[in-house]
């Protein structure tokens, strides 16, 4: 089974119109039988059910992250993204956070494609988990499908169907015509999307930001949004990450600036940057500016170095030959001869940078001749781990660059300028922010007020919230099952799990457990012991604690008890109350029964 491509190069193919879906049948006339065989005929209702579109949101509104949208009319659904979020503090073992898609897996039969809009985590982290569930094509540009074919191959998917499309492109998926279009992010092939419905056309931003001087040229099409919004936008949803900041984003030319700089002011000196492996561009200048000041490149980081790979093969990023060498290498050069690209920009604690700000990591080894440029934001979250790499790396006597002392990194999303200049060109009837936390969602549906949009002509959604339309309504409709699901390891498991549950116990009141020995000959209760594990229990309180389960047994006979089960509960009972009189704490009560 092999992922559709093309006959040249192996690349994904170029989309190709899906059937549009037939109308149902019309109501014929029904003979109906009755009491002393009359045959009465019963006439069929011409008027039909007015159909309305729906958007269901199963992630990407109230959050940062987990971005998926489900558009529906009839039994047609396209899906919108499917990414993935990373776990918060209260989510002890989680690897990563994906949205509940059981709606979608219930109607597989009726969804007609994936539209994805570009290919950051958020966006397509959680595609390989949801297409072994349903079988439906895929739609994105060059990088995007190329970063999702990756994921794919990990995952042991070879039989998606992949289809490259490019701005300016339109498809037919059922009865939704997708127009794809060019916007500005921070990475290549981000694409909006203005998807013509039976009610009316509905306009997706995805993330975007207006750069009048991108790194490869293309600017964001508000001529062609303009013409859209001249024809007439029924809704609009768009990015509301910056809605919190005034004025305009920086161009990324800013960033091309700082680095050049960087660069000129450290020629003695070994260069170590940190940055996004998915921002492209970032790494195209650094690459160029490598080459400028003859420098080597070492890509240290996993995933820094699959992306690099993979976007060279398609003509996204241009590596002249024998500027990359082996980060193990590097230590055959002088200084002044080597910049080391790496992943680590959020402080995560398994990535190249915070390896080696701990001296973990043999193949670099940091010094007083290191400049260490972290070209990145610090995402909310994550200041802690990513100030306690600046910390270390100043310890082992480096100089460190980031955005708080330089513009070493501009944002990919809109702030409300840009925005503004959105919903001008769009005009749309109603509207929907997404992409943001409520309050950011709240914020951005105030600046469509300010703009002249009718409040009612606004809402706020949350994920399992399904928006209806037609052509002159917009309101809430029915809710549907939706959330989050937690990879853990090779499993998934849902939110409402017990073992998440379980772990948030143990990590906060810890681990008691109680072995009760009976002889197996009198069948009376021998010996009690109690182990704890995460809670602090002086010897009085153990031997309390051994006391009351003793003095709770003795009023057991054992002879009359269902079950073991039935012994358990009765053992847990003795000892909680006690426990959380003593200590405060409800630890997880683990009974075990010994025959000796």
């Amino acid at each position: 089974m092999n992922t559709k491509k093309n006959n040249k190069g192996g690349k994904p193919t170029t989309a190709k119109p899906v059937a549009k879906a037939k109308n149902p049948p019309k109501q014929k006339k029904v003979k109906v039988s009755i009491k002393k065989q009359q045959v009465v005929q019963i006439k069929s209702d011409k008027k039909k059910e007015k159909k309305v579109l729906k958007v269901r949101f199963l992630g990407g509104v109230g959050e940062i992250g987990k971005n998926m949208t489900a558009i529906e009319f009839g039994k047609d659904i396209i899906v919108i993204d499917a990414g993935i979020t990373f776990p918060s503090d209260n989510m002890p073992g989680v690897d990563v956070v994906l949205p509940d898609a059981t709606y979608l897996e219930q109607n597989k039969a009726h969804i007609k494609g994936f539209v994805i809009t570009h290919g950051h985590e958020d966006h397509i982290g959680s595609l390989p988990y949801i297409l072994k569930e349903i079988n439906a094509p895929v739609f994105g540009t060059k990088l995007t499908l190329t970063l999702i074919e990756n994921k794919l191959k990990e995952h042991k998917l070879n039989d998606v169907s992949l289809n490259c499309i490019r701005a300016g492109s339109v498809i037919k998926l059922g009865c939704f015509s997708i127009e794809f279009i060019n916007v500005n992010h921070s990475i290549a092939g981000a694409i909006a999307l203005s998807i013509t419905t039976p009610v009316g056309v509905v306009f997706h931003s995805g993330d975007f930001k207006i750069d009048f001087t991108p790194v490869n040229g293309e600017t964001m099409d508000l001529n062609r949004i303009s013409e859209i919004g001249k024809k007439g936008v029924l809704l609009l949803m768009a990015d509301s990450t910056n809605i919190e900041i005034s004025g305009t984003t920086m161009s990324e030319s800013v960033v091309k600036e700082t680095l050049e700089h960087v660069f000129g002011d450290n020629i003695n000196r070994r260069l170590i940057i940190a940055t996004f492996a998915s921002n492209v561009h970032r790494l195209q200048q650094i690459l160029d500016l490598a080459v400028k000041y003859k420098r080597k490149v070492a890509f240290s980081g996993r995933s820094m170095i699959n992306i690099a790979d993979a976007a060279s093969k398609i003509g996204e990023l241009y590596i002249p030959e024998g500027l990359i060498i082996d980060v193990e290498r590097t230590k055959s050069y002088k200084d002044e001869q080597i910049v080391i690209v790496s992943t680590g920009t959020q402080g995560e604690p398994m990535s190249a940078l915070t390896r080696m700000a701990s001296g973990e990591f043999n193949k670099v080894v940091i010094g007083k001749n290191d400049t260490v440029v972290i070209s990145a934001s610090v995402i909310p979250g994550n200041e802690k781990m990513i100030y306690g790499v600046i910390n270390n790396l100043y310890r082992l006597g480096a100089e460190v660059i980031y955005e708080s002392l330089e513009p070493i990194h501009v944002s990919g999303h809109a702030c409300r300028d840009e925005l503004k200049v959105l919903h001008s060109l769009v005009k749309p009837k109603f509207f929907i922010p997404v992409h943001g936390e409520y309050r950011h969602l709240k914020k951005h549906a105030r600046l469509a007020e300010s703009l002249g949009m009718k409040e009612h002509n606004i809402l706020i959604a949350e994920i399992g919230d399904t928006v209806e339309l037609s052509s002159d309504t917009i309101k809430f409709g029915e809710k549907f099952s939706a959330g989050a699901r937690f990879v853990d390891g090779v499993g998934i498991d849902d939110t409402d799990s017990s073992v998440l549950r379980d772990r948030i116990r143990l990590s906060e009141d810890g681990l008691v457990t109680v072995a009760v020995g009976i002889d197996e000959l009198s069948l009376e209760f021998r010996t009690v012991e109690i182990v704890c594990r995460g809670l602090v229990m002086s010897e009085v309180l153990l031997k309390e604690a051994k006391e009351n389960v003793m003095q709770a047994l003795k009023k057991v006979d054992i002879r009359t008890l269902r079950d073991e089960e039935e012994l358990k509960g009765i053992i847990r009972r003795s000892i909680k109350n006690y426990l959380f009189k003593a200590t405060k704490k409800n630890p997880l009560i683990l009974p075990v029964v010994l025959v000796i």
